[in-house]
């Protein structure tokens, strides 16, 4: 995904004004930004090789995670 959207040099991105972060709104849009995963006798129900991956492409700012539950 690096070689999709390098985050040098800057100037390769029409986006890069203020901050230069474009490369940061490609791997985000690349990769999504929320998961859905089903829980099961109050466990993440994952397959035998899943695991929830959190990339951070934009520095260190504050972040926040937002769970729903969505059930019967």
């Amino acid at each position: 995904m690096f070689y999709l959207a390098p985050e040098k040099p800057y100037s390769q991105y029409k986006h890069n004004t203020f901050e230069d972060n474009a490369d940061a709104h490609l791997k985000r849009t690349v990769m999504g930004r929320e998961v859905v995963v089903a829980i099961s006798d109050g466990k993440l129900d994952f397959g035998p090789w899943e695991q929830i991956f959190y990339g951070e492409f934009d520095g260190k700012r504050k972040k926040r995670v937002l769970v729903k539950i969505i059930g019967e």
